[in-house]
């Protein structure tokens, strides 16, 4: 086989045939005068397409290196896959604890509230308290005082001896 030659055309094959179909219009009156023996002849007319003479068939002892550099290269995915999820469970890990504490922080500060808040309410009731014997003890106070000066002034109207 000479360099250039093409033993098989598998390497051209798509799923989808329309992406070469324009590169591979023969003239009908050509097709049926082509023989396979004109892909082999180089002295042949035929001229291939670039894609096809820039594409040189793998030979077996390079499928061999290259099923081995398709090993590493997946054993180097996988490795660093499974890197990639043991720092994501570090980092979830890592989350919940943050997440745990801060909740923790958070009941704290709602026990320190509630203690916060009761003591103020205990306060409140005691000023509360405070205020209404004053309200209770002033308006006592006035009715004492108004009492005292109608004590007086009957006092005054009705004692001769003062002027």
């Amino acid at each position: 086989m000479q360099p250039g030659e093409i033993a098989s055309l598998h390497y051209l094959l798509s799923s989808n045939p329309s992406l070469y179909s324009s590169q591979f219009i023969m003239p009908h009156d050509s097709t049926n005068r082509m023989h396979s023996n004109q892909f082999s002849n180089p002295s042949s007319k035929f001229q291939y397409p670039s894609q096809v003479q820039d594409m040189n068939p793998p030979s077996l002892s390079s499928n061999s290196t290259s099923d081995e550099a398709e090993d590493q290269q997946l054993s180097l995915i996988n490795e660093r896959k499974q890197r990639r999820m043991i720092s994501n469970r570090e980092s979830a890990r890592r989350s919940r604890m943050r997440k745990q504490k801060h909740l923790d922080e958070l009941w704290s500060q709602v026990l320190w509230l509630r203690n916060e808040n009761h003591q103020l309410i205990d306060k409140l009731n005691q000023v509360s308290e405070c205020h209404d014997r004053a309200l209770q003890e002033n308006a006592q106070l006035k009715e004492e005082a108004s009492e005292l000066r109608q004590m007086l002034t009957d006092f005054q109207l009705h004692n001769p001896y003062l002027p």
